[in-house]
């Protein structure tokens, strides 16, 4: 409550959350405005020794009009008040939805709009991540250790070993769980943290869009990498066959497409069951795509690839008719992805990172195609998807996070004129206060007790051509943990600098960070076989 006396002019202030006004023509009915108050002329008592002395103990009237005082303005004092709906109990409210982070907002807005509230970001413990992360990080990891057991076998079928070429589609076609799938979930876990989802029409809305829009991005990429394959195949041999160059094609994009279509249907029922009950679904989703379609997407290839391998002898126009079946779907999905505007924008601007990142998973194909094919390191192979799911499903949950973190503070996206900001140091990234480093760290303290239990894992399963001798274990676990660093590391810059300049990170940091821990891991693990080859830990034959 603010008292404003017109012969002493000033102003009381009794109670909280007013503004002090001052008046501007002196001797005139006092005119005031308040955002969150309303304005009564009050009739003060005649005689000034009426006048209570404490606050508490006037008595006001309400007036509905200005009184004229005429020739009695300088005689009698007039006095407003302003009755301020911020009250007590109003700023107490306030104060416990900010500290609370409460869902839901109380306030005396006579707003029409019913719009649904985003609810607030989760407080979250370096305990609190850890417990969410580990389950779906442990699933993901035995899902890379599955691919790699799948991986070691076919290695050895008459399509791997006639057309070499398959390998080079192996990190390429698995890379499409953080090209596609893993940005589906980061897109759908966003919208869901922000409220985009809190409707069932908007939830069928979101839906519907990004299943159509990852069966383009799949269809194309699909086709693609099988380009890609074919020259990374025909350079270095100089060896040119139409007949395998129509097999990759056919192979990579029904893989592509039936894979993405399965996993990514998953992936809506993840985020969806996460939000029902109240878990992160950043925390989730990314590792359960990853636990499931290295596994699924390397047994679709090798079975789809075999049965048209076969083809081959038989039916020259098998192929041709598989590859353009798919390719032909793909205006249907284009015509559904462009009525929603969230994937209509992806699906004209989205394409650029969705393809180096096919690009640069093909160069560690051609790592693999060529290292596996050397009987000296086909050890290499059950490795491959486990060291590289884990790098992939690890930078994805911290650049979801991120992500996510930087929607829900509502941050400015892409400024007029931004502020130079200096490349974040590993410091800042693993030692500072904040959530995203508390994560970061929690994430790369999982690296080494993970690859021990999924290494215990194959060996227990005779799985692999390398006997685990604690050299090996030392050198792998140098390997994985220099991978997880870099993307870590990378993730905190490239996040932040592609939100700077108005680039959503969920739809393009994703599958350049999975493309890189592809590249690296498949590098790295490499780089150890030949390493352990030279100083005489050899040993290929286990598991034969």
């Amino acid at each position: 409550m603010v008292l404003w006396s017109k012969d002493q002019d000033k102003l009381s202030d009794m109670s909280t959350g007013t503004e002090r006004i001052e008046m501007k023509k002196e001797g005139a009915p006092p005119a005031f405005h308040h955002s969150n108050g309303s304005v009564h002329p009050v009739i003060l008592p005649d005689n000034p020794e009426e006048v209570p002395q404490t606050p508490g103990e006037y008595e006001l009237t309400e007036m509905t009009s200005i009184p004229d005082h005429g020739d009695q303005e300088n005689e009698r004092p007039d006095m407003v008040v302003l009755d301020c709906r911020a009250n007590a109990k109003g700023q107490r409210e306030e104060d416990a939805l900010l500290e609370n982070a409460s869902q839901s907002n109380e306030s005396d807005d006579t707003s029409t709009d019913q719009s649904p509230v985003p609810p607030a970001p989760l407080k979250e413990t370096s305990f609190s991540i850890g417990l969410q992360v580990l389950f779906p990080f442990l699933l993901a990891g035995f899902g890379t250790v599955a691919a790699g057991m799948v991986l070691d076998i076919v290695q050895h079928w008459t399509v791997f070993t006639e057309v070499t070429e398959v390998f080079i589609l192996v990190p390429a076609l698995l890379g499409l769980k953080g090209n596609l799938e893993m940005t589906l979930a980061s897109r759908l876990s966003t919208a869901a943290n922000i409220g985009q989802m809190d409707t069932a029409k908007d939830m069928w809305k979101m839906i519907m869009g990004n299943l159509a829009l990852i069966q383009v991005q799949a269809t194309v990429v699909g086709f693609l990498a099988s380009i890609a394959a074919v020259i990374f195949g025909w350079i270095p041999e100089g060896n040119f066959k139409i007949g395998h160059a129509v097999l990759l094609c056919a192979s990579s994009v029904a893989t592509a497409f039936i894979a993405s279509l399965l996993l990514g249907l998953i992936m809506i029922g993840v985020i969806i069951a996460s939000r029902k009950v109240g878990i992160n679904p950043d925390n989730v989703a990314t590792p359960i795509a990853a636990s499931l379609g290295d596994l699924i997407t390397l047994a679709l290839l090798a079975g789809i690839s075999t049965g048209l391998y076969k083809e081959l002898e038989f039916n020259d126009y098998a192929n041709p008719m598989v590859c353009a079946f798919f390719v032909a779907l793909t205006p249907i999905w284009v015509l559904i992805a462009r009525r929603i505007p969230s994937t209509r924008e992806v699906l004209y601007s989205g394409w650029e990172p969705v393809i180096i990142a096919m690009a640069i998973s093909s160069v560690g194909g051609l790592i693999l195609d060529k290292t596996v094919s050397n009987p000296n390191f086909a050890g290499m192979a059950v490795f491959t998807p486990v060291i590289n799911g884990v790098g992939g499903n690890l930078v994805a949950v911290q650049a979801s996070r991120i992500s996510t973190y930087l929607h829900m503070n509502a941050l400015p996206i892409a400024e007029p004129n931004p502020a130079p900001r200096k490349c974040p140091t590993p410091w800042s990234t693993f030692f500072g206060s904040g959530v995203n480093s508390r994560s970061a760290r929690v994430l790369f303290l999982l690296v080494a007790p993970g690859h021990l239990v999924f290494l215990y894992t194959i060996n227990s399963m005779q799985g692999g051509h390398t006997t685990l001798t604690s050299v090996f274990i030392a050198f792998y676990l140098a390997a994985a943990l220099l991978q997880v660093v870099i993307l870590l590391y990378l993730a905190d810059w490239m996040v932040n600098w592609m939100w700077r300049r108005g680039m959503d990170p969920d739809n393009f940091s994703i599958p350049y960070l999975t493309a890189l821990g592809d590249l690296l891991g498949t590098g790295f693990l490499a780089l150890c076989f030949h390493i352990l080859w030279l100083i005489g830990d050899r040993d290929t034959d286990v598991g034969d």
